[in-house]
């Protein structure tokens, strides 16, 4: 079963970095398709720890929007 994740992404020193605000796991890369797969490695990682630990320090449960304004 497939669950999307949310993903906030800034340009730093030249490369990218990737936040899931929901977990708190980071990643970063030279382009953003390396950032995001490094992301998307890390977070599986993360994932499956936690299914090992049995703790959940985050609610992953909820639907999250995630989107940019410009003012």
């Amino acid at each position: 079963m497939s669950k999307v994740y949310s993903a906030i992404i800034t340009e730093e020193d030249g490369g990218f970095v990737a936040l899931n605000p929901d977990t708190g796991v980071a990643s970063q890369g030279d382009s953003l398709d390396e950032t995001l797969a490094n992301l998307k490695e890390a977070l599986g990682l993360y994932l499956e720890e936690l299914k090992t630990t049995q703790k959940a320090p985050v609610d992953l449960s909820h639907n999250a929007f995630l989107t940019t304004i410009v003012i």
